[in-house]
């Protein structure tokens, strides 16, 4: 009788440990902003960082909010925008934080020439968001610890839309279940993989890579779709036809952000 119960009780006790652990790692995973400024011209893109610099991001850092990380567009582009990136360990927290500057006085002084930002003569022609939350596999945005110091690097933003939304959840399995490792020895560095909550692209998952340039990157791509793991995984049936439609474009942080 005695090794029933031993065997009942070791049991229990590992479901315990497994549904602990399983807790643990879903408190860590962040809940991600990305926010996107399109601006009337350059000058508007001068006052709107120095807005971010002086303002929004030591405010947003006070809630306990991080990485909060600007970004300028890399080459060409038909619009100019600035796209912000705010990391943060709820969805309320997130979400709550353009709310709680109303009682942030610091913030209020700071940001006073922003605001004061005449009707017709504004600096920004449309805000975009998209609210995510990070991959299990990739809980945490983390910037510091792929950036050079002194450097230019070139990060590269990617969204992958899906037909339907179990499409969407296999397209995310899939990262989850073996393609992050694949991209970590191809030296396709991630920042941050989150699935879209709330945007304009629903069903879609939304994910950040950091290289030293667009040549290195392209190089790290093509050493990616030639592993042999890749080409493996990339036949599993279930996944086939996951992504409908694929957005890219290319990014440098401001140099005021917080890496």
């Amino acid at each position: 009788m005695l090794r029933p119960l031993l065997f009942l009780f070791a049991l229990v006790t590992l479901t315990s440990a497994t549904f602990a652990q399983e807790k643990e790692d879903a408190a860590k995973k962040q809940f991600l902003e990305l926010r996107t400024y399109t601006l009337v011209d350059a000058a508007a893109e001068e006052k709107l960082d120095a807005y971010l610099e002086k303002a929004l991001l030591p405010a947003l850092e006070r809630q306990g909010l991080g990485p909060n990380v600007a970004f300028d567009q890399a080459g060409e582009s038909e619009s100019i925008e600035v796209m912000l990136l705010i990391a943060g360990q709820s969805a309320e927290a997130v979400t709550t934080a353009t709310a709680k500057l109303a009682k942030d006085d610091t913030y209020q002084l700071a940001a006073k020439a922003y605001h004061s930002t005449p009707s017709d003569k504004p600096l920004v022609k449309r805000i975009r968001s998209e609210l995510l939350q990070s991959f299990d596999v990739w809980p945490q945005a983390i910037v510091s610890q792929y950036v050079k110091k002194g450097r230019a690097q070139l990060f590269e933003l990617r969204t992958y839309e899906s037909a339907t939304e179990r499409l969407g959840q296999l397209k995310v399995e899939m990262f989850n279940s073996g393609e992050v490792p694949i991209f970590l020895e191809c030296n396709v560095m991630p920042v941050f993989m989150g699935q879209a909550l709330i945007g304009d692209k629903l069903p879609n998952l939304t994910y950040m890579t950091v290289h030293d340039d667009a040549k290195t990157r392209d190089a790290n791509w093509a050493k990616f779709v030639q592993h042999p793991d890749w080409k493996a995984y990339s036949k599993v049936k279930k996944y086939a036809g996951t992504v409908s439609k694929i957005h890219k474009s290319d990014w440098v942080a401001k140099p005021y952000s917080q890496l």
